[in-house]
Protein backbone atom coordinates (compact mmCIF):
# COMPACT_ATOMS: atom_id res chain seq x y z
CA UNK A 1 0.00 0.00 0.00
CA UNK A 2 1.23 3.42 -1.27
CA UNK A 3 1.71 6.07 1.44
CA UNK A 4 -0.99 8.34 -0.55
CA UNK A 5 -3.39 5.15 -0.08
CA UNK A 6 -2.70 4.92 3.72
CA UNK A 7 -3.09 8.48 4.05
CA UNK A 8 -6.92 8.42 2.26
CA UNK A 9 -7.34 5.72 4.60
CA UNK A 10 -6.70 7.00 7.45
CA UNK A 11 -8.46 9.85 7.01
CA UNK A 12 -11.34 7.54 5.76
CA UNK A 13 -11.47 6.39 9.48
CA UNK A 14 -11.09 9.36 11.19
CA UNK A 15 -14.26 10.57 9.07
CA UNK A 16 -16.37 7.58 10.52
CA UNK A 17 -15.04 8.17 13.79
CA UNK A 18 -15.82 11.63 14.09
CA UNK A 19 -19.00 11.18 12.49
CA UNK A 20 -20.26 8.13 15.22
CA UNK A 21 -18.68 9.95 18.41
CA UNK A 22 -21.02 13.25 16.46
CA UNK A 23 -24.28 10.67 15.68
CA UNK A 24 -24.26 9.11 19.54
CA UNK A 25 -23.72 12.40 21.34
CA UNK A 26 -26.99 13.22 19.59
CA UNK A 27 -28.43 10.02 20.05
CA UNK A 28 -27.19 9.48 23.51
CA UNK A 29 -29.10 13.43 24.79
CA UNK A 30 -32.12 12.01 23.27
CA UNK A 31 -34.96 10.74 24.91
CA UNK A 32 -36.07 8.43 21.98
CA UNK A 33 -33.05 6.61 22.57
CA UNK A 34 -33.70 5.57 26.34
CA UNK A 35 -37.43 5.18 25.65
CA UNK A 36 -36.22 2.35 22.74
CA UNK A 37 -34.29 0.52 25.20
CA UNK A 38 -36.98 0.13 27.91
CA UNK A 39 -39.47 -1.08 25.39
CA UNK A 40 -36.62 -3.80 24.12
CA UNK A 41 -35.65 -4.58 27.51
CA UNK A 42 -38.82 -4.76 28.38
CA UNK A 43 -40.11 -7.23 24.99
CA UNK A 44 -36.79 -9.32 25.87
CA UNK A 45 -37.92 -9.64 29.79
CA UNK A 46 -41.52 -10.39 28.21
CA UNK A 47 -40.03 -13.17 26.24
CA UNK A 48 -38.48 -14.64 29.12
CA UNK A 49 -41.79 -14.78 31.04
CA UNK A 50 -43.21 -16.08 28.34
CA UNK A 51 -41.47 -19.03 27.66
CA UNK A 52 -41.09 -19.69 31.33
CA UNK A 53 -44.82 -20.07 32.37
CA UNK A 54 -44.54 -22.21 29.20
CA UNK A 55 -41.47 -24.43 31.09
CA UNK A 56 -43.90 -23.88 34.20
CA UNK A 57 -47.09 -25.37 32.23
CA UNK A 58 -45.10 -28.45 31.40
CA UNK A 59 -43.75 -29.19 34.20
CA UNK A 60 -47.19 -30.01 35.56
CA UNK A 61 -47.36 -32.90 33.08
CA UNK A 62 -49.62 -31.05 30.29
CA UNK A 63 -48.41 -30.97 26.75
CA UNK A 64 -48.47 -28.67 24.25
CA UNK A 65 -49.71 -29.53 20.75
CA UNK A 66 -47.21 -30.56 17.92
CA UNK A 67 -48.23 -30.00 14.67
CA UNK A 68 -48.56 -31.28 10.74
CA UNK A 69 -46.28 -29.32 8.68
CA UNK A 70 -46.15 -29.67 4.77
CA UNK A 71 -42.52 -28.04 4.55
CA UNK A 72 -41.36 -30.26 7.39
CA UNK A 73 -42.95 -33.54 6.75
CA UNK A 74 -41.08 -33.62 2.89
CA UNK A 75 -37.87 -32.69 3.88
CA UNK A 76 -34.50 -34.35 6.04
CA UNK A 77 -33.75 -33.72 9.28
CA UNK A 78 -30.23 -32.52 9.90
CA UNK A 79 -28.64 -31.46 13.57
CA UNK A 80 -27.71 -27.85 12.39
CA UNK A 81 -29.58 -26.22 15.46
CA UNK A 82 -26.69 -23.97 16.18
CA UNK A 83 -26.34 -22.41 12.70
CA UNK A 84 -28.77 -20.47 12.91
CA UNK A 85 -27.58 -19.39 16.28
CA UNK A 86 -25.11 -18.00 14.34
CA UNK A 87 -26.84 -16.64 11.34
CA UNK A 88 -28.76 -14.37 14.35
CA UNK A 89 -25.73 -13.59 16.09
CA UNK A 90 -24.06 -12.40 12.88
CA UNK A 91 -27.19 -10.51 11.62
CA UNK A 92 -26.61 -8.32 14.69
CA UNK A 93 -22.80 -7.96 13.76
CA UNK A 94 -23.96 -7.41 10.40
CA UNK A 95 -26.22 -4.04 11.28
CA UNK A 96 -23.86 -2.79 13.68
CA UNK A 97 -20.66 -2.65 11.13
CA UNK A 98 -23.44 -1.10 8.58
CA UNK A 99 -24.36 1.49 11.75
CA UNK A 100 -20.70 2.18 12.10
CA UNK A 101 -19.24 2.02 8.40
CA UNK A 102 -22.57 4.12 6.61
CA UNK A 103 -23.35 6.20 9.44
CA UNK A 104 -26.48 5.39 10.22
CA UNK A 105 -25.77 6.08 14.35
CA UNK A 106 -28.36 8.42 14.14
CA UNK A 107 -30.80 5.83 13.43
CA UNK A 108 -30.30 3.39 16.31
CA UNK A 109 -33.20 4.79 18.34
CA UNK A 110 -35.32 3.63 15.57
CA UNK A 111 -33.92 0.29 15.14
CA UNK A 112 -34.15 -0.50 19.28
CA UNK A 113 -38.07 0.64 19.62
CA UNK A 114 -38.65 -0.91 16.55
CA UNK A 115 -36.95 -4.27 17.70
CA UNK A 116 -38.42 -3.57 21.22
CA UNK A 117 -42.01 -3.42 19.89
CA UNK A 118 -41.60 -7.02 17.94
CA UNK A 119 -40.50 -8.96 21.18
CA UNK A 120 -43.23 -7.41 22.99
CA UNK A 121 -45.44 -8.79 20.13
CA UNK A 122 -43.63 -12.16 20.14
CA UNK A 123 -43.68 -12.27 23.94
CA UNK A 124 -47.58 -11.83 24.18
CA UNK A 125 -48.12 -14.46 20.63
CA UNK A 126 -46.25 -17.14 22.26
CA UNK A 127 -48.44 -17.79 25.25
CA UNK A 128 -51.88 -16.90 22.60
CA UNK A 129 -50.53 -19.57 19.91
CA UNK A 130 -48.80 -22.49 22.08
CA UNK A 131 -46.89 -24.88 20.23
CA UNK A 132 -44.94 -27.62 21.00
CA UNK A 133 -41.87 -27.49 19.36
CA UNK A 134 -42.07 -29.42 16.09
CA UNK A 135 -41.18 -32.66 15.88
CA UNK A 136 -37.58 -33.85 16.03
CA UNK A 137 -36.46 -30.61 17.30
CA UNK A 138 -33.89 -31.22 19.61
CA UNK A 139 -32.55 -28.02 21.15
CA UNK A 140 -29.73 -25.70 19.90
CA UNK A 141 -26.90 -27.73 21.70
CA UNK A 142 -23.41 -26.46 22.14
CA UNK A 143 -22.13 -24.16 22.25
CA UNK A 144 -25.14 -21.87 22.50
CA UNK A 145 -28.19 -23.66 24.28
CA UNK A 146 -30.72 -21.58 22.82
CA UNK A 147 -30.49 -17.29 23.42
CA UNK A 148 -32.72 -18.19 26.31
CA UNK A 149 -32.85 -20.66 29.55
CA UNK A 150 -36.18 -22.26 27.85
CA UNK A 151 -35.87 -23.13 24.19
CA UNK A 152 -40.01 -22.96 23.75
CA UNK A 153 -42.74 -20.53 22.30
CA UNK A 154 -42.28 -21.04 18.55
CA UNK A 155 -44.94 -18.42 17.05
CA UNK A 156 -43.55 -16.40 15.71
CA UNK A 157 -39.72 -17.04 14.76
CA UNK A 158 -37.77 -14.47 16.89
CA UNK A 159 -34.83 -15.69 14.64
CA UNK A 160 -36.16 -14.72 11.28
CA UNK A 161 -38.32 -11.28 13.04
CA UNK A 162 -34.62 -10.04 14.29
CA UNK A 163 -32.70 -11.00 11.17
CA UNK A 164 -36.16 -9.41 8.68
CA UNK A 165 -36.30 -6.17 10.88
CA UNK A 166 -32.49 -5.57 10.04
CA UNK A 167 -32.98 -6.62 6.55
CA UNK A 168 -36.20 -4.02 6.37
CA UNK A 169 -33.84 -1.29 8.55
CA UNK A 170 -30.66 -1.42 6.33
CA UNK A 171 -30.26 1.40 3.78
CA UNK A 172 -27.02 0.90 1.69
CA UNK A 173 -28.01 -1.76 -1.45
CA UNK A 174 -24.59 -3.88 -0.31
CA UNK A 175 -25.70 -4.44 3.77
CA UNK A 176 -29.20 -4.79 2.55
CA UNK A 177 -28.60 -7.81 0.33
CA UNK A 178 -25.78 -9.28 2.61
CA UNK A 179 -28.53 -9.21 5.49
CA UNK A 180 -31.07 -10.69 3.31
CA UNK A 181 -28.69 -13.80 2.64
CA UNK A 182 -28.48 -14.14 6.26
CA UNK A 183 -32.39 -14.34 6.55
CA UNK A 184 -32.21 -16.98 3.59
CA UNK A 185 -29.48 -19.04 5.74
CA UNK A 186 -31.79 -19.06 9.21
CA UNK A 187 -35.08 -20.31 7.61
CA UNK A 188 -33.10 -22.84 6.01
CA UNK A 189 -31.40 -23.95 9.22
CA UNK A 190 -34.58 -23.13 10.62
CA UNK A 191 -36.16 -25.69 8.95
CA UNK A 192 -33.54 -28.49 8.65
CA UNK A 193 -33.14 -28.58 12.11
CA UNK A 194 -36.78 -28.80 13.00
CA UNK A 195 -36.06 -25.29 15.23
CA UNK A 196 -39.39 -23.54 13.74
CA UNK A 197 -42.78 -24.37 11.75
CA UNK A 198 -42.98 -22.55 8.41
CA UNK A 199 -45.98 -20.75 9.89
CA UNK A 200 -43.89 -19.44 12.28
CA UNK A 201 -41.03 -18.59 9.95
CA UNK A 202 -43.37 -16.94 7.50
CA UNK A 203 -44.90 -15.34 10.45
CA UNK A 204 -41.64 -13.84 11.87
CA UNK A 205 -41.34 -12.25 8.34
CA UNK A 206 -44.57 -10.71 8.09
CA UNK A 207 -44.92 -9.38 11.56
CA UNK A 208 -40.97 -7.49 11.13
CA UNK A 209 -42.70 -5.56 7.86
CA UNK A 210 -45.81 -4.89 9.68
CA UNK A 211 -43.89 -3.83 12.49
CA UNK A 212 -41.75 -1.66 9.94
CA UNK A 213 -44.70 -0.31 8.37
CA UNK A 214 -46.12 0.77 11.72
CA UNK A 215 -42.92 2.87 12.25
CA UNK A 216 -42.47 4.47 9.05
CA UNK A 217 -46.28 6.35 9.82
CA UNK A 218 -46.10 6.66 13.60
CA UNK A 219 -42.54 6.66 14.56
CA UNK A 220 -40.22 8.05 11.72
CA UNK A 221 -39.27 10.62 15.40
CA UNK A 222 -37.43 7.90 16.76
CA UNK A 223 -34.75 8.58 13.65
CA UNK A 224 -32.86 11.31 14.61
CA UNK A 225 -30.99 11.54 11.30
CA UNK A 226 -32.47 14.76 9.73
CA UNK A 227 -31.79 16.58 14.29
CA UNK A 228 -29.45 19.08 14.29
CA UNK A 229 -26.52 18.12 16.15
CA UNK A 230 -26.11 19.00 20.04
CA UNK A 231 -23.30 21.67 20.88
Amino acid sequence: MSSGQESTLKKENISILRDLTVSMKLVLTSRYFYIGVVVLAVGMLLNFASQTYLHNYMSEGKTLPMLSDLILDNIPYMNVGYLYDIGSLLSVFVAVVYIVVKKEGRQLSYFLILMGIFYVVRGIFIVLTPFGNPPLFNGTGAPFNGFSKFELGVYPSGHVGNAVMFFLLARDKFFKWLLFGIVIFIIITLLLARGHYSVDIFSGWFFAYAIKSFGEKHLKYFDLSDDPVPL
